[in-house]
């Protein structure tokens, strides 16, 4: 014990010794949680990389410092149902102080802030219970304001507890319009209210720490991020598309970490022992480790001791589905492995078209994001996964498959690795210019495909959305400027800038560092992918990228040929819409050669779509999505008159319905009876069907375009 303390004392030294730290406030009615050393020797080295090496070179001083207390305030408060004016008049102490306590690792200010904020979320749930019981008058004509993002501070506290009476009785009334057992619907809020003070409850200083380095990176830029050791591991363990576990997908219901799937052939599903449902009491490590109860734990706590290297032994105490709080454990002990999660890797799906009486099979291949498994690549695993690799495989069996053109689906692929990028571009140019990067010091590097040879060249088509991002613009961009492939979809999100990832474990003085871990107990181990650093991770904005045109897809992102109408509002997502985004600008071309030009091509194929877009009724319901949209995204606030709101969802729900069918008979579909379950695996996909048909319209157009039995490349 002696020893601890020894430790925790040096570090306090050690970190503290070139500042003058305000002390810690203690806040009565909260958890009163406080930073540890850990996290204020983090925070001075992450404040201390992106001073040196972010691309901006954003100082950090008191004009940040401002921008930083508002995004954190703003990331606790959104909606400004907490806080009082009172409150955030008194925290404008800080504002110009966070720059300080960042370059000190200086967290006293920040928990402060957050611990009154505990306060006050505590005191309006325990409020919202006391008023469960209250007798509602639901024929009142009064409006509940749900959304007061733009509105200010609530002034008073008299003010704050009408408002949240309001929710209470808004929160009732929902439940009265489902179920007319008013008794039974108190409890179920009751019970809603104390699951939130319990998850409350259970906040740690990593909760806290997160959010504040979350408002601080972003201030900075939009894609800078530390990670702590959970999220790094979720970020690396998205990335790689595997994890090494036990392979089941857990959530937290009623006090218990509970299993909700089991991942095919992964050693959970293969024990023939766990079942969804089931809950996690207790975890050991080993055969012979010691059982650490886990009832009441926060998820992602749970998940860093059941997680581990391939090969290690876990075992459960598992409380099986149905039976009852006391029932008896059965005990599951697994040898994890690794576990590749195959809902996430690219996949494909044919479908076909009549073409004046000829059928045309059109290859459809879904990229969710650009990942490699460095770790199995690093190993030597022949089946590592990675996006380019699955996508040849994939090509490879189109081609068998005998398909006459290819549509790549990147809606909502917010990119993931450059090289990927660069290497599944290859797979469809014969070589050269890829994207152009340009670092801190102004230098140009241009990244290229240097291999001559061609998975596929027949006719394509790239499909995307508002939050295709970052790798998947890329590689559209460069398609689309070598006349390789036909863009189709909305404006995509504008993410033009590079990151590196930081391993703070590696960068944060090994003394210090060991020090930490005596303390914490934290290893040193190398670690598996999906286990947890001790420090976490930097993604550091270290560059920007630029098409081979010399045009950065920063902000502007890509534009595609043919455009299609967009549900997600381009005023309130993508890169144009963050403030502390870099701006456009343009550099040099790069010298490549087009594969093709279809600057003649793409307006016959505009004017076929919008031909057919004239007598679409799924075009016209999905012009009709995107007003509806509109009109619900503006508003701010519902009644609380309960045979208005009864009859508002009971409309909107007969619209919804009459809509779906309408789009069912629209596709060819049968048409759904009330309270008829929709067929599984039922495609609806308006967007989708006519890329495939824009794609028909290409074939015809350029039949002098088909596929070659080209070689292709080997990984």
């Amino acid at each position: 014990m002696f020893k601890k303390l020894y430790f925790v004392l040096v570090l306090s030294a050690a970190v503290a010794c070139h500042a003058a730290p305000s002390k810690p406030i203690k806040v009565d009615g909260s958890n009163d949680l406080q930073p540890d050393a850990r996290q204020n020797l983090v925070c001075k080295e992450v404040a201390s990389l992106i001073s040196k090496y972010n691309y901006k070179k954003v100082p950090l001083n008191d004009s940040l410092s401002a921008i930083i207390y508002d995004r954190y305030l703003k990331k606790i408060d959104p909606d400004h149902n907490y806080l009082l004016a009172s409150d955030a008049k008194a925290f404008t102490n800080f504002k110009y102080q966070l720059d300080d306590d960042l370059k000190a690792g200086n967290l006293n200010d920040v928990f402060y802030i957050f611990n009154v904020f505990q306060k006050r979320y505590l005191d309006l749930i325990k409020f919202s219970l006391a008023h469960i019981d209250d007798n509602f008058d639901y024929n009142k004509d009064e409006k509940f304001t749900y959304d007061r993002e733009d509105m200010p501070f609530v002034a008073t506290q008299k003010e704050m507890d009408e408002l949240w009476l309001k929710r209470v009785k808004y929160d009732l009334l929902n439940l009265k319009i489902a179920s007319p057992d008013m008794a039974k619907n108190k409890e179920t809020l009751k019970k809603r209210y104390e699951n939130l003070l319990s998850q409350s409850n259970k906040l740690s200083n990593q909760e806290v720490f997160q959010t504040f380095m979350d408002a601080f990176t972003e201030a900075v830029d939009p894609h800078t991020n530390y990670f702590n050791p959970f999220n790094a591991a979720q970020f690396n363990m998205e990335m790689s598309r595997s994890l090494e576990g036990i392979g089941a997908t857990l959530t937290f219901e009623n006090e218990y970490v509970t299993i909700s799937t089991l991942v095919p052939g992964g050693p959970a599903d293969k024990s023939h022992q766990l079942s969804p449902k089931d809950r996690i009491v207790g975890v050991a490590q080993g055969k012979d480790g010691e059982y650490q109860n886990i009832v009441g734990w926060r998820l992602d706590n749970a998940i860093a001791l059941i997680r581990g290297p391939k090969g290690t032994t876990v075992k459960l105490q598992i409380l099986p589905a149905g039976s009852s709080a006391g029932g008896k454990l059965k005990v599951v002990e697994i040898v994890r492995d690794k576990i590749v999660i195959q809902d996430e890797l690219a996949k494909k799906e044919i479908r076909t078209y009549n073409s004046n009486g000829k059928i045309v099979k059109i290859g459809i291949i879904d990229i969710p994001a650009f990942y490699v498994d460095n770790n199995g690549m690093q190993a030597g695993d022949p089946n590592y996964h990675s996006t380019t690799r699955d996508v040849s495989r994939i090509l490879d069996t189109l081609r068998n498959e005998h398909v006459d053109g290819i549509v790549l689906d990147l809606r909502e692929d917010g990119g993931g690795s450059l090289s990927e990028a660069i290497s599944l571009t290859g797979l469809f140019i014969k070589e050269g210019p890829v994207v152009q990067v340009k670092d801190t010091r102004d230098k140009i590097e241009v990244d290229s495909d240097d291999d001559p040879s061609i998975a596929y060249n027949g006719p394509l088509a790239i499909l995307v959305d508002r939050f295709s991002a970052s790798a998947s613009e890329i590689f559209s961009g460069a398609l689309q400027d070598y006349g390789r492939a036909v863009i189709l979809g909305t404006q995509t999100y504008g993410k033009g800038s590079v990151q590196t990832e930081i391993d703070l474990d590696k960068v944060i003085d090994p003394s210090l560092a060991d020090m930490i871990s005596k303390v914490t107990g934290a290893s040193g181990k190398p670690r598996a992918n999906g286990s947890e650093s001790t420090f976490g991770q930097l993604n550091l904005t270290i560059a920007k990228f630029y098409r081979i045109t010399g045009n950065s897809t920063q902000r502007h992102g890509v534009t595609p040929d043919i455009t299609f109408p967009s549900v997600i509002p381009l005023d309130k997502y993508g890169e144009d819409t963050e403030p502390s985004a870099m701006p456009f600008d343009v550099i040099p071309k790069s010298n490549y050669t087009k594969f093709s030009d279809l600057s003649n091509v793409i307006p016959q194929l505009k004017k076929l779509h919008d031909q057919r877009m004239t007598t679409s009724d799924s075009y016209k319901y999905l012009l009709q999505d995107v007003a509806d949209f509109k009109v619900h995204d503006a508003e701010r606030s519902i009644t609380l008159n309960e045979a208005q709101l009864k009859k508002q969802r009971d409309d909107d729900d007969q619209k919804t319905f009459d809509r779906d069918n309408l789009q069912r008979i629209a596709l060819g579909l049968k048409p759904l009876k009330k309270g008829e379950v929709k067929p599984k695996n039922e495609d609806l996909d308006f967007v989708k069907i006519e890329a495939g048909q824009i794609m028909t319209d290409y074939i015809n157009i350029n039949k002098n375009v088909t596929q070659e039995a080209t070689p292709a490349k080997s990984f």
